[in-house]
């Protein structure tokens, strides 16, 4: 393919997007656009970009295809912004945001003059932020959707397909209000159910400071999810009204049964929720990414004497493997602790597995 691709927000999705079409497409002439001067001079001396936009209107102008890559709320406002802008016939535009119905209706200003917009979310991500953590393999295996309106044309939509194949996503195309149930269901709600469980704990440790202590183990990682940026979640929210308040019906009538279920001792039933439950967690893909980013745990062993863990973490560093996350699950004076290390990725996992065992160190997966 060759032409210019115009990407709105130098962050790890705009960044990654970029930097994986220039590696898939070395005629593409990538522009890129954000409000933080300093981020996307980043992106220029980074290589991510090739040039840099003084204005939205001056990329938009030169671009045969647009990526507007910003949060949900601001997303909407650059739709609008390219309403007013002079673009080529045959520009395609897509944004990459986790809520669509809102944004593909906001769209159909530039529809109605011709212009094609193809909603897309791709649901991959890091627990890094910025265009230093873009990476051009991001989206490998990942589910990719494009969420077209009625009036687009089809080949617009293989025209972005083969725009986005180097990321080796999974591309499949869904209606807006489809997607934003989906996303409900699997990203927006169970962020709401973390906040919720946090806050609940909170309002515990008013009458006992011990809860703080107890939850930093597995309650903090099953809540970890509610450390995200609030002011994204909000919009999301916002944006995604009518699927989440439906589910909140279910979910109501759902803890009512349980508490039921509870309140009459109905062991049978108890056993019978938790085991459907167990059933369908246990079938789902094990290395397929998701809409929340996963953690890939490293659990090793070490001797409990001074400089094991920047020991640990140097032989990684040795090896250019990045960790996310590391804690100490347990030490005590004499006997071996357990120190588990997270990753971005499996293959990162991997590698640091072979690392350390050749160095020694007994590893485990689980």
């Amino acid at each position: 393919m060759t032409g210019t691709v115009f990407v709105i927000g130098m962050g790890l999705i705009g960044g990654s997007l970029a930097l994986n079409i220039k590696n898939t497409y070395e005629s593409m002439h990538i522009i890129g656009y954000d409000i933080n001067e300093e981020q996307v001079k980043l992106a220029k001396s980074l290589t991510v970009i090739d040039e840099i936009s003084s204005s939205i209107e001056a990329g938009a102008k030169k671009a045969d295809f647009i990526v507007i890559a910003v949060p949900v709320t601001q997303a909407v406002q650059v739709v609008q912004e390219l309403e007013s802008i002079p673009l080529k016939k045959e520009v395609i535009v897509t944004d990459v945001g986790s809520t669509k119905e809102q944004i593909v209706q906001t769209a159909s200003c530039l529809l109605s003059k011709g212009i094609q917009f193809i909603g897309g979310h791709p649901m991959a991500g890091s627990h890094k932020s910025g265009v230093t953590a873009s990476k051009a393999h991001l989206f490998e295996n990942a589910m990719y959707v494009l969420t077209p309106s009625p009036h687009t044309e089809k080949e617009a939509v293989n025209r972005l397909k083969k725009l986005l194949a180097g990321t080796k996503a999974n591309i499949i195309v869904l209606s807006p209000k489809e997607h934003d149930k989906l996303a409900g269901v699997i990203s927006h709600f169970p962020h709401i159910i973390a906040a919720s469980l946090v806050h609940q704990a909170e309002h515990y440790q008013q009458g006992n400071p011990l809860v703080s202590k107890l939850a930093a183990g597995g309650f903090r990682d099953i809540t970890r999810i509610a450390s995200s940026s609030p002011a994204m979640w909000r919009d999301i929210l916002l944006h995604n009204q009518d699927a989440l308040l439906q589910m909140f019906d279910y979910w109501l009538d759902e803890m009512h049964n349980v508490r039921s279920m509870i309140e009459k001792r109905n062991a049978e039933n108890i056993y019978a929720y938790f085991s459907q439950a167990k059933e369908f967690r246990d079938q789902l893909p094990v290395r397929s990414k998701g809409a929340i980013p996963s953690f890939y745990d490293l659990y090793v062993d070490v001797p409990d004497y001074l400089g094991i863990i920047s020991e640990v973490t140097g032989y990684l560093a040795e090896e250019e493997i990045s960790i996310t996350n590391i804690r100490i699950l347990e030490t005590r004076v004499d006997i071996y602790g357990v120190l588990r290390l997270s990753f971005q990725t499996d293959e990162d996992r991997k590698k640091a597995k072979v690392c350390l065992k050749g160095r020694g160190y007994q590893t485990f997966i689980s």
